[in-house]
This record gives structure tokens, C-alpha cells and sequence, in this order.
């Protein structure tokens, strides 16, 4: 979402003048809210319509295995595999008949009829971190023994010679900081130490999380008060007794690299002595300044954007236009942290800026009047701000909100549109002295929009799009629907071996076939089993100007989750105006699937990102129960889960057409 560029994204120079005098209707009205929004219980909970033939719910039944050679596989986990779960985890595999005994650690696996299980059991000990599996099948006995580890942490013992974990000393190294900007100084060592960080002529002592400071002073390996803390025992004193210690000291402490900063341990009369990192300090009187760039190699600008979020390495929540240019105010490693104003920073990924020359001055973005332009399919709002602004996008109901950060407002109109716009009205509030807040309230439910920038202009530009014209009667009629067969890369694999890119595949090709023999024009981003990026997917469906975008999945959890009491069907999006596309497809899959409702959530997933249509993730089965892995193997079932998106999808967009969606 950059600079307007392909033939549906440009801007129309003829009206980007128009405000308040629109020459034609954008967008026709939505029809009349319906008193309860959401389909009634025949409808929804069913999934169909009340007149509709009953539905054949669950899972058909798993095909027997009998007479088959013993061939024991097993998918997870792998030999010499790390378990990063507390105390239990599971075990994943086939046996290659349904009649056989399975015993892992000695206890007794149930077995499917085909030969899959799945096994939920406590963590081999550390002392003999393995799983021994025996296959059985009266004379016929299949062994094997699975190696696992587990992570290693240095013990640091209450006794003998002292020490410490290095390797957990913080800040590390290409650490920058504002001057003024108080910094975690943090150490793994042993409880019965004394910690001190020293810098710039100052000390300041470190303590555990219990509030401790330590008495390595007075403690030695052999004092009484040592022996007390570990119980008596030499063997007690060997063992692990590191726990953390911290405190935050001013950046300037830590910023002489000529004499730097330094942490001392200590205990009786032995010490170890770390050097900090010497770290970069950011004055305000000299402004660091960066430019947003974009590593996306596919697409157009559109599709470039540039991921902020709160923390270093976490989930994203901004999305932000190339070639906007903010202060740096930190960096931790590959992580650099931007203000979006004076009162808001959040963090990026250090290959997507590009520091400019010392004494770059910070743009100034002040607004002016918002114009409105309309198209047939779209309404742009155009801000003329001088720069690119950070910003971010909020769609739900009949509301869209922008905030711009960094600018100040000075429109000159405020306007108010007829019923046949779409946007019938827009206020702004200064929420900040460089934050702005606008409001637009549509006449029509969100849908979809793209932000961009606009260089001819220095404008940037909220490209809202409006509902396409849906005939109640055949709600998909003339609509572009993406399928999205999740994976390669990555994905599951169930006991047996079914890969989930492989079995979602047929699941998409036959949703495509039943959207258009409703009337859509549905195509699958993925013709092959070969790989394809997540951001190819996203592209590929905003060329093609889609309506909707389902992509189609399996589960599966990760090490210490039971999967006996956490599986079940969930339907997920990004942005909250793909709720109610979620809800549609979820109460679809419940009715034909019988499984337990996991719901729908928001959750951060990049093939839900993209802003031009709604979108949504089904998670339909967990591939790793056996059951439900035979179930995607049976072309009866693949077709079930086909028609339960295929009538979420046209129960959304008939709602739409009635109204009930607001």
C-alpha cells in the first residue's frame, strides 16, 4: 500500500477536487437494518436454511486396517527432538494395523482401526529422556527406542567455585537508547551472590525478583549459612540455585565505550566481572531520522507495507506505507524502535528502515481540507498532509477510524453527504498536538479499503470501497471469491502422514467448482501442490479485486497442550470487518462438522491482513487426531468441509444484501 500505481488503485485526476458535490452515486445504500443482525437459530446454528433437508453431521467413521504388516512411523516427535513442554506432551504415529498393541514407557496407546494413534503421557525423565514403543500383534513385535532432549541451562551451584550465566547478560550488543531512557541491566546467577552493575563512577546494586539483593558478601561455599540454604547437603549444594537479577540504570551509564560499564558478582571472596556492551545514546538535540522501506518483492507498491508493533519481535499492529520517515528513538538487535509521534513509539524490523544523514530534519505534516472522490467501486478521502503519516485503520460497523499520527489538523470543511454516498459524514479530533483522529460513518457496512500515497498530490489517501451490488436471490452472482488452500510452506501432518497442503488442496478445488456453480467468479491462489508465499496469496487476490477471501486449513497445538481436551473447529480473521464473514463460516462448519465450537477470534495472521476484502482463516479439524485425519483422506468429507464454506460464504453475502449485517 504504497504509492497508486496498477489500473484499479489509480486515482482519478478529474475529481480530486470534488467535496461535497458528488457528480454520480459511489455507492448504492445498504438495505434497511434487520431487527437481530445475526441468522436465527434454524439458520445459524444448522447451517442452512429453514426449509433446507436435514444435514449429515460428523465425522464418517475411520476405515479399518486389519492383516496389514506391523510398519511403525512416528510423526512427532522426531529422533533427538527438543520438548520444550513442562511435564507431559504427546506422540503422533501409525502402526500399520488397526489389530495392534501399542505400549509406549509402558503404557497401553489406543490404536485406530487404521493403525493411527495418538498418545498423550508425562515427559520421559531427564535422566533417561526416551521413548521405548512396543508394537504387538500376537507373535509379531515391532521395537523402537526415540531419543528426546530437552533445553540446557548452565547450573549455577550455591557452592564451590563461583558461577555465572553469561550468556544471559543484558543489555547486549547494537543496543541504542534515548540519554534521558531508564535500561533493564539484567544477569542469570547464583541466589547467594551480591550483583552490582558500575558506570560512569556509579554503582548500583541488582536484585532477584523477590526483591533480594543478595549477601555474597558474607556468604561463602563453605559458611554455615551456605550449607542452610542448601539444606546441608553437598549434593543439594551442587544444584542449580541461579535466578535473575536486575535493575535499570540511565542509558548514560552504559554509553562510554572508552571506560565501560561493567557488572560484578560476588560471593565471599570470589567475583566474576562482565563488561556491558557499550550502547548508542540518542540525544534530543540531535534527532536520529529513518526511512520506511519495504523487502516485499512481489506486487505492486499497493501491497508493500512496512509491519510495526508494540515489543520487539511481537505480533503485528501497523501497518505503514513506504517511504514515511520517522525519529529513532531505540534499538535492541535486529529490532528498532520509531516514534509514530511524541506520545507513541513502536518497533520494526531494522532491514525495513534506512537511517538518513545526521541533521535530516523531521517532516512536518500539517492537513488540510478533507476531499472526497468518488469512483463507481470506491470512495477515496484525500489528505493533503505533505508527507507520508504514519497511520492506522480501524473497520466495523458503519464506522471506519483513522488515526494519522504526527500531524496536526487544519481542515477548512468538515463535510456532511447525502444518503446515496457512502460516506455521509466525517469528524476529526486533534487527540494530541500531533494526533489526529477521523472519524467517517458510512451508509453502507464497512467493507473493504487500501491507504496510499499519492506523490502528484502529497496526499495521502483512504481508499474506502464500497458493497458490491449482490442479488438476494443468488447472492454470489458476478462476485470474485479467492480460495486459498493453506500451505506449503509449513503446515501439519497427521499420524499417518497426510501432509495438510495436500489434503486442504482438493477441499479448495472443489469449493472453487461449488462457488461457481453458484454463481461466482471463484478462483484458487494455488494450481499445484508446489509452495507459495503468504504475501503472493494477498496479492494475488487484490489484482484479481476479490469480494472475499477464505483460506482453508487444518490445526494442530504445539508441545505440553493436550490435544484431547483443545481440539475442535475455529474460524479466525484480522480485522474486526471480517467478523461477520467469520461468524457465517464457523456456524457453517459447526452445523455439518459436530465438533467442539472453538468460536471465532481475531488473530494475526498474514493472509488475513490485506484491507480490500473481508478475510478469514478456517481452521476446520486438527490434523493430528487420527479420526480426523481419516476424515480428510475420505473425498465425501473434503466435500462436506467444501460446502460448509461455500454456504458461510453465500449466507454472508445474502445478509448483507437483506441488512442484516450493520
Amino acid at each position: 500500500m504504497a504509492n497508486i500505481r496498477s489500473p484499479l488503485l489509480s486515482v482519478h485526476r478529474g475529481l480530486a477536487l470534488a467535496t461535497m458535490a458528488l457528480g454520480w452515486t459511489a455507492c448504492a445504500p445498504a438495505g434497511p437494518p434487520a431487527p437481530d443482525a445475526r441468522p436465527q437459530p434454524s439458520e445459524a446454528r444448522t447451517g442452512r436454511r429453514a426449509s433446507a433437508a436435514p444435514l449429515e453431521v460428523g465425522l464418517p467413521p475411520v476405515p479399518s486396517v486389519r492383516g496389514a504388516p506391523l510398519a511403525l512411523s512416528v510423526r512427532y516427535p522426531s529422533d533427538n527432538q527438543l520438548l520444550t513442554s513442562r511435564d507431559s506432551n504427546f506422540v503422533l504415529g501409525a502402526v500399520g494395523s488397526g489389530e495392534a498393541t501399542l505400549r509406549i514407557n509402558g503404557q497401553t496407546v489406543p490404536v485406530a482401526p487404521n493403525g493411527a494413534f495418538l498418545a498423550w503421557l508425562p515427559n520421559p525423565s531427564a535422566d533417561a529422556p526416551r521413548y521405548d514403543i512396543e508394537v504387538t500383534r500376537g507373535a509379531d513385535t515391532v521395537k523402537r527406542t526415540l531419543r528426546v532432549r530437552y533445553a540446557v541451562r548452565t547450573p549455577l551451584p550455591a557452592g564451590g567455585p563461583l558461577r555465572v550465566d553469561s550468556a544471559s547478560l543484558q543489555p547486549g550488543r547494537d543496543t541504542w537508547a534515548r540519554a534521558e531512557e531508564l535500561v533493564r541491566v539484567s544477569l542469570r546467577a547464583p541466589a547467594n551472590a551480591m550483583v552490582r552493575v558500575e558506570g560512569a563512577g556509579k554503582t548500583r546494586g541488582l536484585r532477584t525478583a523477590n526483591g533480594g539483593s543478595g549477601n555474597g558478601g558474607s556468604l561463602g561455599s563453605g559458611s554455615p549459612a551456605a550449607g542452610s540454604l542448601n539444606g546441608g547437603s553437598a549434593t543439594r549444594e551442587l544444584a542449580d540455585a541461579g535466578v535473575m537479577w536486575s535493575t535499570e540504570v540511565p542509558a548514560a551509564w552504559l554509553a562510554d565505550s572508552g571506560a565501560p560499564a561493567r557488572v560484578v558478582i560476588a560471593r565471599g571472596s570470589d567475583s566474576v566481572t562482565l563488561r556491558v556492551p557499550a550502547l548508542r545514546v540518542l540525544h534530543r538535540d540531535t534527532r536520529v531520522l529513518a526511512q520506511l522501506r519495504s523487502n516485499i518483492t512481489v506486487g505492486s507498491d499497493t501491497d508493500r507495507v512496512i509491519a510495526a508493533r508494540t515489543n520487539p519481535g511481537g505480533t503485528y499492529k501497523w501497518l505503514l506505507l513506504p517511504g514515511t520517515v520517522l525519529e529513532v528513538t531505540g534499538r535492541q538487535g535486529r529490532n528498532t524502535r520509531v516514534a509514530l509521534d511524541d506520545a507513541l513509539d513502536v518497533w520494526v524490523d531494522q532491514a525495513d528502515l534506512t537511517l538518513l544523514p545526521e541533521g535530516t530534519v523531521r517532516p512536518r505534516r500539517v492537513s488540510g481540507g478533507f476531499r472526497v472522490s468518488p469512483a463507481r467501486e470506491w470512495v477515496d478521502m484525500v489528505i493533503a498532509t505533505g508527507e507520508r503519516p504514519a497511520h492506522h485503520v480501524e473497520a466495523g460497523g458503519r464506522e471506519i477510524t483513522l488515526t494519522l499520527y504526527g500531524v496536526q489538523a487544519n481542515p477548512d470543511i468538515s463535510p456532511i453527504f447525502g444518503t446515496d454516498s457512502l460516506i455521509r459524514r466525517i469528524s476529526w479530533e486533534q487527540v494530541t498536538s500531533d494526533r489526529v483522529r477521523i472519524t467517517l460513518t458510512l451508509s453502507q457496512p464497512a467493507f473493504g479499503w487500501l491507504s496510499l500515497w499519492d506523490e502528484a498530490r502529497r496526499a495521502f489517501v483512504l481508499r474506502v470501497r464500497c458493497l458490491p451490488d449482490i442479488n438476494a436471490a443468488q447472492p454470489l452472482k458476478g462476485l470474485v471469491i479467492a480460495v486459498d488452500p493453506g500451505h506449503p510452506p509449513a503446515g501439519a501432518t497427521g499420524p499417518t502422514g497426510l501432509y495438510e497442503g495436500d489434503a486442504v488442496f482438493p477441499v479448495g478445488m472443489q469449493l472453487v467448482e461449488l462457488l461457481k456453480a453458484r454463481g461466482a467468479n471463484a478462483f484458487s491462489t494455488r494450481s499445484s501442490l508446489d509452495p507459495l508465499g503468504l504475501t503472493d496469496r494477498g496479492v494475488m487476490s487484490r489484482r484479481a479485486n476479490a469480494h472475499a477471501f477464505l483460506s482453508i486449513h487444518l490445526n494442530a497445538l504445539p508441545d505440553g497442550v493436550n490435544p484431547f481436551t483443545a481440539n475442535g473447529t475455529s474460524t479466525l480473521f484480522f480485522h474486526n470487518a471480517s467478523e461477520p464473514l467469520a461468524r457465517h463460516v464457523q456456524d457453517a462448519l459447526m452445523a455439518r462438522f459436530g465438533l467442539r465450537d472453538l468460536g471465532i477470534h481475531y488473530q494475526n495472521l498474514a493472509v488475513a491482513r490485506p484491507t480490500w476484502y473481508p478475510s478469514i482463516l478456517a481452521e476446520g479439524l486438527f490434523l493430528m487426531l487420527p479420526e480426523q485425519e481419516a476424515a480428510m483422506r475420505d473425498p465425501a468429507f473434503q466435500r462436506k468441509y467444501a460446502e460448509a464454506l461455500a454456504f458461510g460464504v453465500e449466507q454472508y453475502f445474502r445478509d448483507l444484501a437483506d441488512g442484516k449485517i450493520q
